[in-house]
């Protein structure tokens, strides 16, 4: 039986026979295969000329099916898992989400086709791991900057009044912090001359990571975790202990290493993950509210923030 450092049973240990055998090789085999999903979008899209737009879509759905089956098979806690009423509030800021972010989407290009310049600079072999780059640190300034400006804050809570992380409640976020997140990457990007290519690689790297350092499974990736994110340090981002909520990088952790927020070591684990405090927060059940919380009194709505 594998026990929580809390005390709880969590999975029971088969030490024999194929089932145990999958789970072992999945906890390490798991990844790897995610990842070969990136150049295998990519390629369907830059050499088989494919939609850009729909490649991204069909890929995102199929990382998170990908995941929620792996959330099954190699649970890190089952009781993480969602029932049936939060999976029906997860998916209406799901929609939510998806909606505002394809419209804001559609502002955000507009204002790249301005910034971003005729002809990039350079070979688009060369412009992925930059873009990747320059995109991952954009975000990382902007997630951690969202945890320390108050208004910020007040988006970006809603995604952290939970108490648990899984595949399913990635998608628990306020329209505009999504927006805002969106805009500030890929205007950078435009405006440091990335081709319209280049972003969508990365785009697809940071659409997959996004979804598996917040998936419920328990995976294997070793000293990986000192250059990629993961669920392991993920969980820690969430915790409600704010002492080891640091790693603001979904996609890369150098970002941390560098400023001083990666506080993960192996086997660690949150006591417990959401908000550090609760009522700053209109529960996560409440939808409406959560959208209308950015714009509540200072009195009535503090910074709250998870570190």
């Amino acid at each position: 039986m594998t026990i929580h450092p809390e005390g709880r049973a969590l999975i029971p240990e088969r030490s024999a026979g194929p089932r145990a055998g999958l789970r072992t090789v999945l906890r390490y085999a798991a990844y790897p295969a995610l990842l070969l999903s990136v150049p295998a979008a990519a390629a369907a899209a830059l050499v088989a000329h494919a939609d850009i737009g729909r490649v991204l879509v069909l890929h995102q759905v199929g990382v998170i099916g990908y995941l929620w089956a792996l959330e099954r098979l190699i649970p890190h806690r089952r009781d993480w898992h969602p029932g049936g009423r939060e999976l029906r509030c997860y998916g209406v800021y799901f929609v939510l989400t998806m909606v505002g972010g394809a419209i804001g989407q559609l502002l955000v290009t507009a204002l790249v086709a301005r910034v971003a310049p005729p002809h990039p600079a350079l070979p688009l072999q060369a412009e992925i791991p930059l873009a990747l780059l320059a995109g991952s640190l954009a975000k990382y300034l902007f997630h951690r900057w969202s945890h320390h400006q108050p208004w910020l804050w007040r988006l970006h809570g809603v995604h952290h009044g939970l108490d648990k992380v899984n595949v399913a409640n990635n998608g628990v976020n306020h329209l505009l912090d999504v927006l805002l997140g969106q805009a500030v990457v890929q205007l950078a990007l435009a405006w440091l001359g990335f081709s319209r290519e280049s972003v969508f690689c990365a785009t697809l790297f940071v659409v997959a990571q996004g979804y598996f350092v917040h998936a419920n499974i328990d995976v294997r990736i070793g000293r990986l975790n000192h250059l990629l994110g993961s669920p392991e340090q993920h969980r820690l981002h969430h915790s409600t202990d704010l002492a080891e909520s640091g790693h603001y990088g979904a996609d890369l952790a150098i970002w941390d290493h560098l400023f001083g927020s990666f506080t993960w070591r192996p086997g660690q684990v949150p006591a417990a993950v959401g908000l550090s405090d609760p009522d700053s927060f209109p529960p996560t059940a409440d939808v409406l509210a959560s959208l209308l919380h950015p714009w509540r009194t200072a009195a009535d709505a503090t910074t709250g923030s998870s570190g």
